[in-house]
């Protein structure tokens, strides 16, 4: 295989990881660390009648998932674009 392909590959598959770790990262935050770990100071915020903590809990996280997968979907095609490998 040509090595100037072989690196391309490389380069897009480490950017493809970097994307996957930084969305696992807000995902893990959002899902994990904010409902859970810190909802007792969460919880001194409101959100519509609701202690902040809980709605992280029962609808953050689900709006924060669905924000990365739009976002994941959005720089992917960037990065295909940008290493040339995207559909027509």
């Amino acid at each position: 295989m040509n090595a100037k392909l072989q690196e391309q590959r490389t380069a897009y598959w480490k950017a493809n990881v970097r994307i996957l770790v930084g969305c696992l990262t807000v995902w893990f935050i959002a899902g994990y660390i904010l409902p859970i770990f810190l909802a007792p100071v969460l919880n001194m915020v409101s959100l519509g009648g609701y202690p902040l903590g809980f709605w992280m809990a029962q609808q953050g996280a689900i709006y924060v998932f669905l924000m990365l997968i739009f976002f994941y979907a959005w720089r992917m095609n960037k990065l295909d674009r940008q290493f040339d490998v995207h559909e027509e």
